[in-house]
Protein backbone atom coordinates (compact mmCIF):
# COMPACT_ATOMS: atom_id res chain seq x y z
CA UNK A 1 0.00 0.00 0.00
CA UNK A 2 1.38 3.69 -1.24
CA UNK A 3 1.46 6.06 2.23
CA UNK A 4 -1.76 8.91 1.68
CA UNK A 5 0.96 11.32 1.70
CA UNK A 6 3.26 9.63 -0.79
CA UNK A 7 0.26 9.60 -2.95
CA UNK A 8 -0.89 13.35 -2.45
CA UNK A 9 2.55 13.76 -3.85
CA UNK A 10 2.30 11.86 -7.22
CA UNK A 11 -0.95 13.53 -7.75
CA UNK A 12 0.37 16.80 -7.41
CA UNK A 13 2.90 16.09 -9.64
CA UNK A 14 0.53 14.72 -12.06
CA UNK A 15 -1.88 17.42 -12.12
CA UNK A 16 1.28 20.21 -12.27
CA UNK A 17 2.41 17.91 -15.44
CA UNK A 18 -0.94 18.18 -17.09
CA UNK A 19 -1.41 22.01 -17.06
CA UNK A 20 2.00 22.31 -18.28
CA UNK A 21 0.83 20.37 -21.67
CA UNK A 22 -1.98 22.45 -21.49
CA UNK A 23 -0.89 25.84 -21.22
CA UNK A 24 -1.21 26.68 -25.02
CA UNK A 25 -4.22 25.04 -25.39
CA UNK A 26 -7.72 25.13 -23.13
CA UNK A 27 -6.76 25.13 -19.59
CA UNK A 28 -8.84 23.05 -16.95
CA UNK A 29 -10.61 24.77 -13.93
CA UNK A 30 -7.93 24.85 -11.30
CA UNK A 31 -4.98 24.13 -13.00
CA UNK A 32 -3.53 27.92 -13.42
CA UNK A 33 -3.10 30.57 -10.12
CA UNK A 34 -5.59 33.67 -9.58
CA UNK A 35 -3.56 36.05 -12.01
CA UNK A 36 -5.20 38.54 -9.45
CA UNK A 37 -4.04 37.00 -6.44
CA UNK A 38 -1.27 39.36 -4.36
CA UNK A 39 -3.07 42.49 -6.57
CA UNK A 40 -4.77 45.74 -6.12
CA UNK A 41 -7.94 43.85 -7.12
CA UNK A 42 -9.28 45.65 -9.97
CA UNK A 43 -8.34 42.97 -12.42
CA UNK A 44 -11.29 41.78 -10.86
CA UNK A 45 -13.22 44.77 -12.09
CA UNK A 46 -15.59 45.26 -14.93
CA UNK A 47 -13.75 47.39 -18.01
CA UNK A 48 -15.93 50.45 -17.45
CA UNK A 49 -14.93 50.54 -13.72
CA UNK A 50 -10.92 49.87 -13.85
CA UNK A 51 -11.54 52.63 -16.58
CA UNK A 52 -13.20 54.99 -13.71
CA UNK A 53 -10.96 53.95 -11.42
CA UNK A 54 -7.67 54.47 -13.22
CA UNK A 55 -8.78 58.34 -13.71
CA UNK A 56 -9.69 58.50 -9.91
CA UNK A 57 -6.24 57.70 -9.30
CA UNK A 58 -4.86 59.56 -11.84
CA UNK A 59 -6.80 62.93 -9.90
CA UNK A 60 -6.03 61.91 -6.36
CA UNK A 61 -2.31 62.72 -6.94
CA UNK A 62 -0.31 66.47 -7.59
CA UNK A 63 2.37 65.04 -9.58
CA UNK A 64 3.04 62.47 -13.34
CA UNK A 65 5.68 62.28 -15.33
CA UNK A 66 3.96 61.14 -19.17
CA UNK A 67 6.53 60.36 -21.83
CA UNK A 68 5.20 59.40 -25.75
CA UNK A 69 3.63 61.08 -28.21
CA UNK A 70 0.40 62.66 -29.29
CA UNK A 71 -1.11 63.23 -32.63
CA UNK A 72 -3.27 66.41 -33.00
CA UNK A 73 -4.72 68.49 -35.84
CA UNK A 74 -2.39 66.03 -38.05
CA UNK A 75 0.61 66.81 -36.58
CA UNK A 76 2.39 64.63 -33.83
CA UNK A 77 4.16 65.87 -31.00
CA UNK A 78 7.02 64.02 -28.56
CA UNK A 79 6.47 64.93 -25.73
CA UNK A 80 8.50 63.91 -21.90
CA UNK A 81 6.69 66.03 -19.70
CA UNK A 82 6.94 66.48 -15.69
CA UNK A 83 3.48 67.94 -14.48
CA UNK A 84 2.17 68.99 -10.87
CA UNK A 85 -1.03 71.19 -10.22
CA UNK A 86 0.69 74.29 -10.10
CA UNK A 87 2.37 73.83 -13.59
CA UNK A 88 4.95 71.57 -15.73
CA UNK A 89 8.38 71.37 -16.87
CA UNK A 90 9.35 69.06 -19.83
CA UNK A 91 10.68 68.96 -23.90
CA UNK A 92 8.57 68.70 -26.84
CA UNK A 93 9.48 67.45 -30.17
CA UNK A 94 7.59 67.82 -33.55
CA UNK A 95 9.36 68.15 -37.68
CA UNK A 96 12.57 67.38 -36.00
CA UNK A 97 12.55 70.36 -33.55
CA UNK A 98 12.78 70.30 -29.97
CA UNK A 99 12.03 73.11 -27.83
CA UNK A 100 11.34 73.35 -23.72
CA UNK A 101 8.30 74.14 -21.75
CA UNK A 102 8.27 75.91 -19.02
CA UNK A 103 4.82 76.75 -16.54
CA UNK A 104 4.23 77.98 -13.40
CA UNK A 105 0.76 79.65 -12.73
CA UNK A 106 -0.34 81.33 -15.85
CA UNK A 107 3.30 82.17 -16.84
CA UNK A 108 4.38 80.29 -19.81
CA UNK A 109 7.90 80.28 -20.80
CA UNK A 110 9.39 78.72 -24.22
CA UNK A 111 13.28 77.93 -25.25
CA UNK A 112 13.92 76.47 -28.23
CA UNK A 113 16.70 77.60 -30.66
CA UNK A 114 17.40 80.13 -33.69
CA UNK A 115 15.27 77.75 -36.44
CA UNK A 116 12.56 77.50 -34.20
CA UNK A 117 12.23 80.83 -34.37
CA UNK A 118 12.58 81.42 -37.98
CA UNK A 119 16.21 82.47 -38.09
CA UNK A 120 16.68 80.77 -41.83
CA UNK A 121 14.22 83.12 -43.22
CA UNK A 122 16.20 85.40 -45.32
CA UNK A 123 15.17 88.22 -47.28
CA UNK A 124 15.12 85.69 -50.56
CA UNK A 125 12.47 83.43 -48.36
CA UNK A 126 9.76 85.48 -47.31
CA UNK A 127 11.84 86.78 -44.23
CA UNK A 128 13.97 89.52 -43.39
CA UNK A 129 17.49 90.56 -41.75
CA UNK A 130 15.19 91.83 -38.56
CA UNK A 131 13.28 88.25 -38.52
CA UNK A 132 16.67 86.53 -37.97
CA UNK A 133 17.68 89.24 -36.05
CA UNK A 134 15.07 88.82 -33.72
CA UNK A 135 15.02 84.84 -33.95
CA UNK A 136 19.18 84.93 -32.67
CA UNK A 137 17.79 87.00 -29.66
CA UNK A 138 15.49 84.48 -28.41
CA UNK A 139 17.36 81.66 -29.33
CA UNK A 140 18.21 79.23 -25.83
CA UNK A 141 16.55 81.42 -23.50
CA UNK A 142 13.21 81.17 -21.42
CA UNK A 143 10.80 83.55 -23.62
CA UNK A 144 7.96 84.60 -21.65
CA UNK A 145 4.77 83.76 -23.71
CA UNK A 146 2.01 86.47 -23.71
CA UNK A 147 -0.92 85.27 -22.72
CA UNK A 148 -3.11 86.47 -26.11
CA UNK A 149 -0.41 84.88 -28.46
CA UNK A 150 -1.15 81.80 -30.73
CA UNK A 151 1.55 79.54 -28.89
CA UNK A 152 0.23 80.13 -25.62
CA UNK A 153 -3.10 78.80 -25.90
CA UNK A 154 -0.97 75.84 -28.37
CA UNK A 155 0.91 74.69 -26.05
CA UNK A 156 -0.03 75.44 -22.45
CA UNK A 157 -2.40 72.37 -22.52
CA UNK A 158 0.94 70.12 -23.40
CA UNK A 159 1.81 71.65 -19.33
CA UNK A 160 -1.74 70.77 -17.45
CA UNK A 161 -2.03 68.00 -15.57
CA UNK A 162 -5.67 68.37 -15.64
CA UNK A 163 -6.88 69.24 -18.48
CA UNK A 164 -4.14 67.08 -20.13
CA UNK A 165 -4.96 63.42 -18.15
CA UNK A 166 -9.08 64.20 -17.97
CA UNK A 167 -8.45 64.56 -21.97
CA UNK A 168 -6.38 61.30 -22.50
CA UNK A 169 -7.77 58.83 -20.01
CA UNK A 170 -10.83 58.24 -21.93
CA UNK A 171 -11.46 55.15 -24.29
CA UNK A 172 -13.98 55.50 -26.88
CA UNK A 173 -16.68 52.85 -27.91
CA UNK A 174 -17.37 49.30 -25.98
CA UNK A 175 -15.05 48.68 -23.31
CA UNK A 176 -13.53 45.61 -22.33
CA UNK A 177 -10.57 43.86 -20.48
CA UNK A 178 -7.74 42.13 -22.35
CA UNK A 179 -5.97 40.28 -20.20
CA UNK A 180 -2.68 40.80 -18.14
CA UNK A 181 0.56 42.59 -19.06
CA UNK A 182 3.30 44.27 -18.37
CA UNK A 183 4.40 47.55 -19.10
CA UNK A 184 8.09 48.87 -17.96
CA UNK A 185 8.22 45.97 -15.04
CA UNK A 186 4.76 47.11 -13.66
CA UNK A 187 1.78 44.16 -13.90
CA UNK A 188 -0.91 45.39 -15.33
CA UNK A 189 -4.81 44.73 -16.32
CA UNK A 190 -5.71 45.82 -20.26
CA UNK A 191 -8.76 47.79 -20.79
CA UNK A 192 -9.47 48.44 -24.69
CA UNK A 193 -12.05 50.12 -26.29
CA UNK A 194 -13.85 48.50 -28.89
CA UNK A 195 -11.61 45.54 -29.36
CA UNK A 196 -8.66 48.65 -29.58
CA UNK A 197 -9.96 50.39 -32.64
CA UNK A 198 -10.97 52.93 -29.25
CA UNK A 199 -8.00 52.86 -27.97
CA UNK A 200 -6.34 50.78 -24.94
CA UNK A 201 -5.10 51.52 -21.67
CA UNK A 202 -2.73 49.36 -18.66
CA UNK A 203 -3.56 49.90 -15.66
CA UNK A 204 -1.32 49.20 -12.21
CA UNK A 205 -2.24 46.24 -10.73
CA UNK A 206 -0.22 46.93 -7.42
CA UNK A 207 -0.56 49.89 -5.17
CA UNK A 208 -3.43 52.58 -6.91
CA UNK A 209 -4.26 51.51 -9.88
CA UNK A 210 -2.52 54.44 -11.91
CA UNK A 211 -2.50 54.26 -15.45
CA UNK A 212 0.68 52.93 -17.15
CA UNK A 213 0.55 52.97 -21.18
CA UNK A 214 -2.27 54.40 -23.44
CA UNK A 215 -2.63 53.81 -26.74
CA UNK A 216 -5.04 56.53 -27.84
CA UNK A 217 -7.43 56.02 -30.40
CA UNK A 218 -7.32 56.41 -34.14
CA UNK A 219 -3.16 55.82 -33.96
CA UNK A 220 -3.59 59.32 -32.19
CA UNK A 221 -0.21 58.26 -30.05
CA UNK A 222 0.84 56.42 -27.11
CA UNK A 223 2.24 57.41 -23.87
CA UNK A 224 3.57 56.18 -20.68
CA UNK A 225 2.83 57.50 -17.33
CA UNK A 226 5.17 57.19 -14.31
CA UNK A 227 6.82 59.11 -11.21
CA UNK A 228 3.01 59.28 -9.88
CA UNK A 229 3.03 61.16 -6.63
CA UNK A 230 7.09 62.18 -6.75
CA UNK A 231 7.65 65.68 -6.26
CA UNK A 232 10.31 67.87 -8.36
CA UNK A 233 11.39 71.45 -7.92
CA UNK A 234 9.40 73.71 -10.26
CA UNK A 235 11.26 77.47 -10.54
CA UNK A 236 11.09 80.49 -12.45
CA UNK A 237 14.58 80.88 -14.69
CA UNK A 238 17.15 83.04 -13.66
CA UNK A 239 16.45 86.93 -15.41
CA UNK A 240 19.78 86.70 -17.21
CA UNK A 241 18.11 83.38 -18.58
CA UNK A 242 14.88 84.94 -19.61
CA UNK A 243 13.50 87.44 -22.17
CA UNK A 244 9.74 88.77 -21.98
CA UNK A 245 9.46 89.76 -25.74
CA UNK A 246 6.29 91.49 -25.55
CA UNK A 247 2.77 91.32 -26.95
CA UNK A 248 3.28 89.21 -29.86
CA UNK A 249 5.44 86.30 -30.92
CA UNK A 250 7.61 86.30 -33.98
CA UNK A 251 6.46 83.39 -35.96
CA UNK A 252 8.33 80.54 -37.59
Amino acid sequence: MIPISQGRSRRAVLAGAVCALLATGTALTGCSEDPNEGTNGVGRLPADQIQDRAQKAAGSVGTVRLHGTVVTSGRTYTLDMRLKERGGIGSVTTKGETFRLLRIEDELYLKAGAEFWGRDAGAGEGGSEADAAAAGKLAEKYVKVPQGDPSYKKFIGFTDKSVLLSGLLTLHGKLATDGHHEQSGVRTIRVTGDKGSGGTLDVSLKGKPYPVRLVRAGKAGTLTFSAWGTDFPLEKPAKDETLDYGKQLPTS
